[in-house]
């Protein structure tokens, strides 16, 4: 049963919302069971719900095992797919809210230091280890999370290689025109992906990585989900612009600020909090002196709102690449 949706008389149309579903999770459950899915994923925008979502989920599936309707003792574990959540001491700027999960396990929360720089090849490897383990025990994975990226990576076959940056070959190969960046890749490589060739940071990263493999032995992920079930969590853009607005008052009167001054006083330099963005890097600014507290509290708010959108338009953009999502109100 699908419910259409339609924009408020006078107000200029914007991009039509995805038409939600009424999704029946003992059914999804019992599919994944029967192997017609190797992977669960619930993803959204900011504060549209998806963790709560996915706690449900996972607690209904040790329901359906307490009831015999799958095998006793099965549980429903929680990946992580947020980039921020990954590092310890970001709790309140990353809305980790632990409590939430209560028993349920999670992981890729709390696994890299403050102030390093976690990457898309370090995280599909984390994934990689934390599905097949739950796999492993009999459990049932369900992927949660909110970034794009993280989740194409989980999720859509992507093998990706651990080749560290050559900035003096990004000097030179930033200086020559993209047909010229296009035939020196197809003179290192059989060219199969065409989104190499989607922007020319894309092009120049991936002549890095041709290079590189030229001489070095290359350690790649090998085995990720081949059939996955995406459920998105969807909520209108005006209870989603509320939600944030609430959300950003409560983690401000919870100390947010406090926790990124302990995370500065913990030697962490500016620089490093600015570098992940939202809460951290307007806090940062507020705390040494760049902008002022109300400033700095709206600049904020702006910028989550915008990087929501983001998140909607590249969930969007996985649906035109084939990308079945489930969409349903939450």
């Amino acid at each position: 049963m699908k419910r259409k949706r339609t924009e408020s008389v006078g107000v200029p149309p914007m991009a039509e919302l995805p038409q939600a579903e009424i999704l029946d999770t003992e059914d999804i459950v019992r599919q994944y069971v029967a192997g017609e899915y190797d992977l669960i994923c619930v993803l959204g925008p900011t504060a549209s719900g998806k963790t709560g979502y996915a706690v449900s989920l996972a607690r209904k599936i040790e329901e359906m095992a307490d009831g015999g309707i799958i095998a006793p003792g099965t549980r429903g574990e929680i990946i992580s797919a947020d980039s921020r959540q990954v590092y310890r001491g970001m709790d309140i700027g990353t809305g980790k809210d632990l409590e939430e999960y209560g028993d349920v396990p999670y992981h890729l929360i709390d696994i890299a230091e403050a102030g390093s720089h976690y990457n898309i090849y370090q995280y599909q490897k984390d994934f990689e280890k934390a599905w097949n383990e739950i796999r492993g025990r009999g459990n049932i994975p369900v992927l949660c999370g909110g970034s794009g990226l993280y989740i194409e990576a989980a999720t859509m076959g992507y093998s990706l290689p651990d080749v560290p940056a050559d900035p003096e070959l990004r000097a030179e190969l930033e200086k020559e025109d993209t047909e010229t960046l296009m035939n020196r890749l197809a003179s290192l490589k059989k060219l199969h992906n065409t989104t190499d060739f989607d922007t020319r940071k894309r092009l120049i990263r991936a002549i890095e990585i041709a290079e590189y493999e030229k001489d070095n032995p290359v350690s790649r992920t090998a085995v990720l989900p081949k059939k996955t079930y995406f459920i998105g969590t969807l909520v209108s853009r005006e209870e989603r612009n509320r939600r944030i607005d609430r959300r950003l008052e409560s983690r401000l009167e919870a100390g947010m600020a406090g926790e990124v001054r302990k995370l500065l006083d913990s030697g962490l330099r500016p620089e490093d909090l600015i570098y992940y963005g939202l809460e951290y890097k307007f806090v940062t600014l507020y705390l040494t002196g760049v902008l002022e507290y109300g400033e700095m509290k709206r600049l904020l708010g702006t910028a989550i709102h915008q990087f929501a959108k983001r998140q909607m338009t590249w969930f969007r953009g996985m649906e035109k690449k084939g990308v079945r999502i489930h969409w349903t109100e939450v």
